[in-house]
């Protein structure tokens, strides 16, 4: 029989890429959207809000995996309004998931859970998923999510949650907007450019939520990032490397917080980081496609050409 997948929020940037996995390694997909599309072979949608149980919920009777990528995006000002939607966001998708999972009579063989390497909060000390949660609030939001999907028995279905870092795609996410800058002779480091970057191509993101569907023996936390963080300043060194470009001058903290406000980001997105090891991946037997930033960087660039 055909496996089948749902994916919350699948019609974001890593849910495009894993629906194309999905369906190459023989599944079919549902999609749950707030705005259904006509689908594709393979591939359908259904209508949810985020937060309520509704006539989604059929789709997962008897379904292999349930796939969680909701939650309103971070890249935006640090208001208390957009502070309280990014959390709200998490833990109601979370909530609304795991009642109906414990309602089905036949529920997926396995959830799994999106978090982010936020959750450790800023630094430069190598952590791995038995670290503690960060103070600031980005790591507190990563851990009410975590904390809602956690709380939840289902007796019958493998949990498993995934602290995704910087994700890398050539169409869309943080590479394109950097890919364009170092083109045009600004890929300078940002700020003193010694915050970390824990990174992961797509590629291996569509691979580890497959190995995390097939591998029963996988359960828990896994930091879903490549084994080779990086500085801020060996990134974009790495990446005008790539591009054949000269040294940029670094850009100032100030004008990049400056320049967030008018942008309406986080200007912390970019000069906070962590230095996470994708310890239970290792123990779990991954090997990833690219594992390293100059490849990685070069597969990125060549796609972003054509």
């Amino acid at each position: 029989m055909k496996q089948k997948t749902i994916i919350a929020g699948g019609s974001g940037f890593v849910g495009q890429h894993l629906t194309r996995a999905l369906l190459k390694a023989g599944h079919e997909v549902v999609i749950l959207t707030r705005t259904p599309g006509s689908g594709q072979n393979g591939v359908s949608h259904a209508r949810w809000d985020g937060r309520t149980v509704g006539d989604w919920r059929r789709h997962l009777e008897g379904a292999t995996a349930v796939i969680n990528l909701t939650g309103r995006s971070i890249d935006c000002r640090p208001t208390k309004q957009n502070r309280d939607a990014i959390v709200q966001s998490r833990v109601d998708s979370v909530k609304a998931l795991t009642t109906a999972v414990a309602r089905c009579r036949t529920p997926p063989g396995v959830f799994i859970q999106s978090s982010a390497v936020g959750y450790y909060g800023n630094g430069d000390t190598p952590v791995d998923e038995t670290a503690a949660a960060g103070h600031d609030f980005l790591a507190q939001a990563c851990l009410a999510w975590e904390e809602a999907f956690r709380q939840v028995e289902l007796a019958s279905t493998r949990k498993v949650t995934l602290r995704f870092g910087v994700v890398l795609g050539s169409d869309s996410g943080a590479f394109p907007i950097l890919y364009n800058l170092t083109r045009r002779f600004l890929g300078g480091a940002a700020g003193n450019g010694k915050q970390v970057m824990s990174w992961v191509h797509v590629v291996d993101v569509a691979r580890i939520c497959l190995d995390a569907i097939e591998h029963d023996t996988w359960s828990g936390t896994f930091n879903a990032v490549a084994p080779e963080a990086v500085t801020n300043t060996e990134f974009m060194a790495t990446l005008r490397a790539v591009l054949k470009r000269p040294w940029s001058p670094p850009v100032p903290a100030p004008m990049l917080r400056m320049a967030a406000i008018f942008l309406n980001t986080n200007a912390n997105l970019i000069l906070g980081g962590q230095r996470c090891v994708p310890q239970a991946l290792d123990a779990g037997g991954f090997t990833f496609e690219f594992g390293q930033l100059e490849p990685a960087l070069r597969n990125l660039c060549s796609a972003a050409r054509a």
